[in-house]
């Protein structure tokens, strides 16, 4: 018969393995390439020691003149916050009743939130990998009533809820969005209009400036990252062209040629846009087919050189990034785990509801040892 304590064992024994395989390796191809470690996590933060520059310790000289003076490794440590990473899924009282004489039936009900919570999952943290750590979903141009014009539509979905935040502080909580007309890039949102939206931002509820550090901190132009100054440190500058224009092999191997020059970085993922991998893919066919490759967890890519170039979702318009992922690692106190009650319990009733609620939760932060190894071109003529 099944009961709440039998859907609890499954969720322990079975479904924790291959939810959690699934987040690690199915979520994204570029996370996918990205090691996961609990080195260098020091209670709530990833303190990480980071080599930069050469030795100083060598020369050369004469058969007895003096040896070099020993210079020794330039060190640098960076330190960032384990983010709270969550998923949860929910099921009724009412859906447990009806299948607890049907197993069957309700290793179906399983399997269903399962790949729902896969699925949202796969939206929210593909979408982090992108976002600067603040959490923001996009920009308010402009306002009509409920209905609010934004600068991309790309991280947004019916169902989600939302925060909404002007100058850093919240103006409107828990709002649902309704409706997204991607089109005309609006989105529609529960509750009352809000006053003086233009220029705010929507936020993933309760995440404003909790997520992890993704690509945008990296490359942006932020006094420090992880603790350390930009311009006292050059080298934790990642390289930036602007205004590309029409993309062509030249430009993307000039990019290449700078980082490998610059700072030892072989370049092994290129992620760009939709439309930027459509003008790649015209600017190969001119002289060669475009060939294409497999990546890890069966997402296809077309290939520049051998590199795969992955067109993802949540990359900025016009935008390319080309990434060393062997710079890149997500720390984390420990893989997914369910989080359990006193009782061990994972399945709990949800306050004042007639339903059971199961949580998983990772606490991680996503590190770059070495963000001059890194490259992005924007303004890029989409296809």
């Amino acid at each position: 018969m099944v009961t709440t304590h039998t859907a609890d064992n499954a969720l322990k024994s079975y479904y924790l393995d291959v939810v959690s395989d699934q987040l690690n390796t199915a979520v994204n191809p570029l996370l996918a390439k990205i090691k996961m470690s609990t080195a260098d996590v020091w209670g709530r933060d990833v303190r990480k020691l980071v080599r930069f520059g050469v030795n100083g310790g060598i020369g050369a000289g004469t058969e007895d003149g003096a040896l070099p003076t020993a210079g020794g490794n330039n060190y640098a440590q960076f330190v960032a916050s384990l983010k709270n990473l969550y998923g949860t899924v929910e099921i009724s009282d009412k859906a447990i009743r009806a299948s607890a004489n049907n197993e069957g039936a309700f290793v179906n009900l399983l399997n269903d939130e399962m790949e729902g919570l896969v699925k949202s999952s796969a939206f929210n943290f593909g979408r982090m990998l992108f976002g600067d750590g603040s959490g923001k979903l996009a920009t308010v141009s402009s306002a009509s009533g409920s209905v609010y014009t934004v600068d991309t539509v790309a991280a947004v979905a019916e169902g989600m809820i939302v925060d909404v935040y002007q100058a850093g502080s919240a103006v409107a909580t828990a709002r649902k969005i309704t409706a997204v007309d991607r089109a005309k890039r609006t989105v529609t949102l529960s509750g009352a209009a809000i006053t003086d939206a233009v220029g705010s931002i929507f936020v993933v509820q309760n995440s404003y400036g909790l997520e992890i550090t993704g690509l945008q901190a990296i490359f942006s132009d932020s006094d420090t990252l992880y603790g350390v100054s930009r311009a006292q440190n050059g080298w934790m500058n990642a390289y930036k062209q602007t205004n590309v224009g029409a993309i062509t092999e030249g430009k993307i191997q000039k990019a290449i040629d700078y980082l490998e020059e610059v700072s030892g970085s072989g370049v092994n993922f290129i992620v760009c846009s939709w439309g930027v991998r459509r003008a790649l893919a015209e600017a190969l066919a001119k002289y060669k087919q475009a060939e294409t490759m497999t990546l890890e967890g069966g997402f296809r890519a077309i290939s520049f050189n051998g590199i795969p170039v992955f067109a993802d979702r949540f990359c900025p318009e016009g935008t390319m990034y080309l990434l060393n992922t062997d710079d890149f690692c997500l720390h984390q106190l420990c893989d997914w785990q369910w989080l359990e009650g006193e009782d061990g319990k994972i399945l709990r009733q949800k306050a004042g509801k007639p339903v059971y609620t199961a949580t998983l939760v990772k606490y991680a932060e996503l590190i770059c040892s070495r963000p001059c190894g890194q490259a992005m071109l924007t303004g890029i003529t989409e296809a």
